[in-house]
């Protein structure tokens, strides 16, 4: 029950937050793309949630441990959250003045790319069990090399990637997806980091390394 109360307490604290940040700057509700990407950011992380409280309880507790013991990585934390304060206020300041609004058809694109990218991200948690939002090594914890791990060292990172910068298209501002670009050397900073505390924690990894070359994206990166 102590779980259940910090996940609802969550998932409504960001829906307040999220909300603000987006149609206070719009002065109005009738931001309609704003309305979409609530409806696609919250309506499937709630069923996210349930599932994993059911099924993995220990996971979702995981997901909701937030606090970073790094400092690197606090600071990761904090320019990420200012990314997003930038880009939604200036998502619904984009829409309130008319600066340069996208069409809704554009919206519904990366709408559709926001959805696919959640559902590689739920693919992620399902693969790999030792998943939390801090950079740490965990007790008994193994290296996962298959399915997306196979491909990408790094796939939660290339799933939160097409998730960040589908948002503000789908709130139809160029503007903050300019922003969100900014996502892109800070998860960079973060994979450094992150490899780094693996490499010298977890066995196998340095290994894993030379088996699958690319961090974020195939072929790429």
């Amino acid at each position: 029950m102590k779980l259940l109360l910090h996940a609802i307490s969550k998932v409504l604290l960001g829906i307040v937050l999220v909300g603000a940040l987006i149609f206070v700057p719009a002065g109005t509700f009738s931001y309609m793309q704003g309305w979409l990407l609530m409806g696609i950011l919250f309506i499937p992380m709630v069923a996210a949630g349930f599932v994993m409280f059911f099924k993995s309880p220990e996971l979702l507790q995981k997901r909701l441990n937030a606090k970073e013991e790094q400092g690197e990585q606090r600071v990761v934390v904090l320019l990420s959250g200012l990314m997003f304060l930038a880009a939604f206020i200036v998502a619904g300041l984009n829409f309130r003045f008319g600066w340069l609004v996208l069409p809704c058809w554009i919206s519904n694109v990366f709408a559709v790319v926001f959805l696919v990218a959640y559902v590689l991200y739920a693919e992620v948690l399902r693969e790999n069990a030792y998943l939390s939002r801090t950079v740490e090594v965990q007790e008994n914890q193994q290296v996962v090399d298959t399915g997306l791990y196979g491909v990408v060292r790094h796939p939660m990172y290339m799933s939160t990637l097409l998730l960040f910068l589908s948002m503000p298209l789908v709130l139809g501002s160029l503007f903050s997806f300019v922003i969100m670009l900014v996502y892109i050397p800070i998860i960079a900073k973060r994979i450094r980091n992150e490899e780094q505390v693996l490499e010298e924690g977890l066995q196998g990894y340095r290994e894993y390394k030379q088996k699958v070359r690319h961090k974020v994206i195939p072929f790429i990166f």
